[in-house]
């Protein structure tokens, strides 16, 4: 079904659907489940292709302090929550440095720089980006986790938000230890307030937006002994299959 829909590119993608201050609603659900749902897109739904490919790795590289306060932060709903990664788009070696911070009424803000490939492991060449964001020179980071995926990428027909489609996901810490999840996608909607045709599509089918950060969730289920409240459904519900890399 992926291979009907017409193709947008890039550089319009960004332009109608940016959304770099945006509501994220996450679901987690059976591979099978996910692919059955691209047959019932509104035919005007359009895919992004670059070079002829429509799917896509990711290989993201997130950092945190000592005492992973950014993770922490997110196991506890503070406020002045914060993530920064680097992402890197493995078949065109572009690569990001990205901090997300939360906006008003749960929403994300995300400030990102473009970044060079060989340098998405550290974030010293962008250090002064990230505490211009954070208002904090105090900070000691260190990667702590990377996460792997295959994306897939939807614009809604009225072109004012969009839908991911991840799968293959890995997880990986700096001890060697990691997971995947080989049966199960993560469909992301990216909207600036209200529900799109994705997400009611979604829930027409029984699937309900659930709490999950791939980074937050990932590292708990790596190290059980962290704080996971906030993830504690998602974790016994989809984690229960996971598998070494």
């Amino acid at each position: 079904m992926i291979d009907t829909l017409e193709a947008v590119g890039l550089p319009e993608l960004l332009e109608k659907a940016a959304l770099q201050t945006r509501v994220d609603r996450k679901y987690m659900l059976p591979l099978p489940d996910a692919m059955a749902l691209l047959p019932r897109l509104d035919p005007r739904t359009r895919v992004l292709e670059i070079d002829g490919a429509r799917a896509f790795r990711y290989e993201s590289v997130y950092f945190d302090t000592p005492d992973l306060a950014s993770f922490r932060l997110a196991a506890h709903r503070r406020r002045r929550r914060f993530k920064i990664r680097t992402r890197l788009y493995v078949e065109s070696a572009l690569c990001w440095l990205e901090v997300k911070t939360e906006g008003g009424r749960g929403g994300t803000v995300k400030n990102r720089l473009p970044y060079h490939p060989g340098d998405h492991a550290t974030v010293a060449p962008g250090w002064s980006f990230v505490t211009g964001v954070l208002g904090d020179r105090g900070l000691t980071l260190a990667p702590t986790l990377v996460t792997r995926y295959r994306r897939c990428t939807l614009l809604n027909p009225a072109g004012d938000s969009r839908a991911t489609i991840d799968t293959d996901l890995r997880w990986e810490a700096p001890d060697g230890r990691g997971l995947r999840l080989p049966g199960v996608a993560v469909v992301e909607t990216k909207t600036g307030s209200a529900a799109c045709q994705v997400d009611r599509l979604l829930w027409a089918h029984g699937h309900r937006p659930v709490s999950i950060s791939k980074y937050a969730t990932g590292l708990a289920a790596l190290r059980p002994e962290l704080p996971a409240g906030p993830w504690r459904r998602t974790l016994r519900r989809h984690f229960s299959q996971r598998t070494n890399p």
